[in-house]
């Protein structure tokens, strides 16, 4: 029975040891604090539910074990245990500004008529790739459209009944569930607000292994949910037909030609440069150097393994053919 005017906090867990402090320690800062925090242990084996339980005489904190589910199942296992009519969602690699929780679920105590309030995220990096990493991935606030921004589930709050109303996660897809869950709220006709100060500080991978991994995993999951079809035909059309093209004509074309495929590339590789010049704070003279390095490589490595992971994903759906009717489908 959810409890009027309470707020909880989820977040779903799995071998999060190393990363888990942090966010307990930004939780216990919070301006305004939880009624509850309710968290799904999906079967961690490297200690982490020791860490949550030394927590539990500060935080008001539920541990749930699920062993095996997906963050899907775990989340919507920790909605279903909550007791709060507010649920505000975040994700275990990350801290919260101290402002967080109350920024998220003012606007849905100032207004009855909303449903849903997007944070937002900043990149927290610790070397030099993380930072050229974080410049290329991860948005400014001067790159967000408020009315349209479909919000990360590392920093949204919704009310019970909006959840409800769209059917919970979508506990048949293991990336991007968010996305989709975001969507089905949307067509369920509630009502989003925006609050860029609802930050939550997320580390970067920290390696292009780790990176090509989630990437891999994040187009898979476009390609299960039937996601950004025409995005991916763009990568796809420039990677393999107009930029090989490109360098034929190059090779036997005036020197013009040669200059216009370099400002192609100033224009691929202008924003994560903005970016990273408004990120880099006291970064070192060669640790600026080495991000500006790994701009370059970390956009082409991530187009490719995009490239790599959207059929497979693509392939399983058609596999299930029951599934292709559940399409959340942005086509864009």
């Amino acid at each position: 029975m959810a409890e009027r005017g309470s707020v909880s906090v989820i977040f779903t867990l799995r071998d999060e040891a190393a990363s888990i402090g942090p966010l307990l320690e930004s939780l216990l800062a919070q301006e305004r604090r939880p009624e509850e925090i309710v968290i799904v242990d999906g079967g961690s084996r490297d200690g982490t539910p020791q860490i949550v339980q030394a927590y539990h005489d500060r935080l008001p904190i539920v541990l749930l074990r699920r062993e095996g589910c997906n963050i899907a199942q775990g989340r919507n296992a920790a909605i279903a245990a909550a007791r709060g009519a507010v649920i505000a969602s975040t994700d275990a690699g990350v801290r919260l500004d101290a402002g967080w929780l109350k920024h998220i679920v003012g606007p849905l105590e100032a207004d009855p008529s909303l449903e849903v309030v997007s944070g937002f995220f900043l990149s927290d990096p610790r070397s030099p790739f993380e930072l050229a990493l974080g410049a290329t991935a991860l948005p400014e606030l001067r790159d967000i459209d408020p009315q349209a921004f479909n919000p990360s589930s590392r920093s949204v709050a919704f009310r019970r009944q909006a959840w409800e109303r769209a059917g919970g996660y979508p506990e048949w897809l293991d990336y991007c569930e968010d996305l989709v869950f975001d969507f089905a709220l949307r067509r369920s006709g509630a009502r989003f607000a925006f609050a860029p100060r609802a930050i939550a500080y997320h580390r970067p991978r920290s390696n292009l292994r780790d990176f090509v991994i989630q990437y891999f995993r994040y187009a898979r999951g476009d390609g299960k949910a039937d996601l950004w079809r025409a995005r991916h035909a763009i990568r796809y059309a420039t990677y393999l037909i107009l930029g090989p093209a490109l360098l034929v004509l190059g090779a036997t074309s005036h020197i013009l030609w040669w200059g216009l495929l370099f400002l192609g590339g100033i224009i691929y590789l202008w924003v994560p440069y903005r970016r990273l010049g408004g990120r880099w704070g006291g970064a070192s003279p060669a640790e600026k150097l080495e991000a500006i390095v790994w701009v370059p490589i970390i956009r082409v490595v991530g187009d490719i393994t995009k490239m790599l992971g959207y059929p497979v994903g693509t392939l399983w759906r058609w596999r299930h053919p029951s599934l292709r009717a559940q399409g959340p489908s942005p086509r864009d």
